[in-house]
C-alpha cells in the first residue's frame, strides 16, 4: 500500500527552495519538533532561529534544510515553510560551520545560522 503524500513548500524571503510531494515532513518548531503526515490537523508554527526542516519525498529521498525563523503552515492538505532564510543541508561545509559556531557570540545571528546549518546536516546523515 502506498504512503499518502501531500504537497510541501519552503519559501524564504529571496527564493523558493522546494515544492514537491511528500509522505512526511519534521519542522523544529518553538514548542519543539514536529512531525507531520497525510492529513494533519490544521495548525501554524513559529520556527526557531537556528532551526531546522526535514521532507521525506514520495520517492523516500529525504532532504533537509537549515532555516531561520519564519512560520510553518499547516493545511489537511498541504504543508508551506516561509522561513526567514533557508540553505539546502547537502551544501553545508560542515568544519566549516563547526568553526563558525565556535567562534560566534551564543545566541547571536551567526550562532543561529551555524546551528541551523550543522543541525541540518546531521538529520540529512540519518
Amino acid at each position: 500500500m502506498a504512503e499518502k503524500s501531500f504537497h510541501v513548500e519552503v519559501v524564504s524571503a529571496d527564493q523558493s527552495l522546494y515544492s514537491g510531494e511528500a509522505t512526511f515532513v519534521i519542522a523544529q518548531t518553538t514548542v519543539g519538533e514536529l512531525g507531520v503526515l497525510a492529513n494533519h490537523e490544521p495548525l501554524l508554527g513559529q520556527l526557531v532561529p537556528g532551526g531546522f526542516v526535514v521532507i521525506v519525498e514520495e520517492n523516500g529521498n529525504r532532504r533537509a534544510a537549515a532555516v531561520e525563523g519564519g512560520f510553518l503552515s499547516v493545511t489537511g492538505e498541504a504543508v508551506t515553510v516561509l522561513a526567514e532564510s533557508a540553505d539546502w543541508a547537502d551544501d553545508v561545509d560542515v568544519n566549516a560551520e563547526k568553526s563558525a559556531l565556535d567562534e560566534a557570540e551564543p545566541d547571536s545571528p551567526e550562532y543561529h545560522r551555524a546551528h541551523a546549518r550543522l543541525t541540518a546536516a546531521q538529520h540529512l546523515s540519518r
